[in-house]
């Protein structure tokens, strides 16, 4: 062994006893933990969790670095490169999320679109307390992480040129995940025994083949004109609800479904960790901005319930104001998690329908929000 190999050897030995690498290593170990035994999103916790202590060991070889003088490109820094810098990645991504979703509760209640709309509150609450903080640009884009979608908050931060996307996305994300343990307390705190238990009849109404195929374009169109910034993201997931809904290409819509979107996840899980380095990660803003992140979940959260119980005010059929926490963008879980409490409150209240045609609406509202903040701040 050469000299300056034992050099090398004692300068990472001395790296590894940094506290900040212990911290990210244990941080990763939380998110890996979640993903096993909670199964809490483990497509994205896992190799987000992973790829955070891959890029906390000392000297990593995952992420750029500078070594003898030379800039060393890593495989992470160079997905990031090639699917986040350019919004690849969570376009796809929004193919696959396209093909998922079934608009037919929505389309059958049309009504359940304001609650979409209610439900995206936080993202503005956030963003006029970030701008306390941040200037406006990276106001606007930690406010969008409230829109619970993650392609939308990376294709936001990106647009704007943040100097957080990393915290930004890693925050979204994060929160994604983590809506089964942030949502349920706020629901509780904001309503009785009584409203939880509101039955809301579901009365099945056909929805037709061709309505559903004009659907994904009639929106795309609207929105388009509305917020022209948002039509990429608009577009790639009505494309993918379009593939859906045709009747003929039920193979492609398969495997938009399961193997693209969970593969685009994967590689979007790991190219987000290159972000969390120790240096990067570690700091009094990125901390602030998970802080804000969390505010603009539980407003989100709050703003759907709170509108639902203000309708209620005026209406004769009451609606469970459970559903309007469903209007955020984390599709499907946020609807299933309505649902669960339903069921848990009443085993007889069956609210998945409503819950998912709110949490549909929220899908488009979220991606319609992202554009108007790209519309007003580009």
């Amino acid at each position: 062994m050469s000299l300056s190999d034992f050099g090398f050897l004692v300068q990472n030995f001395a790296a590894l006893v940094d506290w900040r690498y212990v911290a990210m290593w244990v941080i990763g170990g939380v998110l890996i933990f979640l993903a096993v035994k909670y199964e809490m999103e483990p497509t994205l916790l896992l190799p987000l969790g992973f790829g955070t202590i891959l890029v906390n060991i000392p000297f990593s070889g995952a992420v750029d670095r500078m070594f003898g003088g030379e800039l060393q490109e890593g495989a992470l820094s160079t997905l990031y490169k090639a699917g986040i810098d350019n919004e690849l990645f969570p376009l796809i991504l929004f193919i696959g999320i396209g093909a998922m979703i079934d608009f037919g509760p929505l389309l059958s209640n049309p009504k359940l679109m304001i609650f979409g709309a209610a439900a995206q509150f936080g993202i503005f609450f956030t963003f006029c307390a970030a701008s306390m903080f941040f200037d406006l640009n990276d106001a606007a884009s930690i406010g969008i992480i409230g829109a619970a979608d993650g392609p939308t908050a990376i294709v936001v931060a990106q647009k704007l040129g943040s100097h957080y996307k990393g915290a930004i996305m890693v925050a979204a994300y994060s929160y994604m995940a983590l809506v089964p343990i942030i949502q349920p307390p706020v629901i509780k705190l904001l309503t009785t025994k009584k409203e939880r238990l509101i039955r809301m009849p579901y009365h099945d109404k056909s929805v037709s083949k061709l309505t559903k195929i004009l659907f994904p374009i009639i929106i795309t169109v609207v929105a388009g004109i509305v917020a022209p910034e948002s039509v990429s993201l608009i577009g790639f997931l009505m494309f993918g609800n379009l593939i859906r809904e045709c009747g003929v290409l039920n193979s492609l819509s398969e495997t938009a479904q399961n193997v693209l979107a969970n593969l685009v996840t994967i590689f979007l899980g790991l190219t987000i960790a290159s972000q969390m380095q120790a240096e990067k990660f570690l700091r009094t803003d990125t901390l602030l901005i998970l802080g804000l992140g969390l505010i603009a979940f539980i407003f989100d959260t709050a703003g759907g319930v709170i509108f639902a119980k203000f309708l209620n005010l005026f209406l004769k059929n009451k609606v469970n104001p459970m559903i309007g926490a469903a209007g955020i963008s984390a599709f499907p879980m946020s609807g299933r998690i309505v649902h669960k409490m339903g069921l848990k409150e009443d085993p007889q209240n069956f609210l998945l329908m409503h819950s998912v045609g709110v949490n549909v609406s929220g899908q488009i509202a979220s991606v319609i929000a992202g554009g108007l903040i790209l519309n007003f701040f580009m």
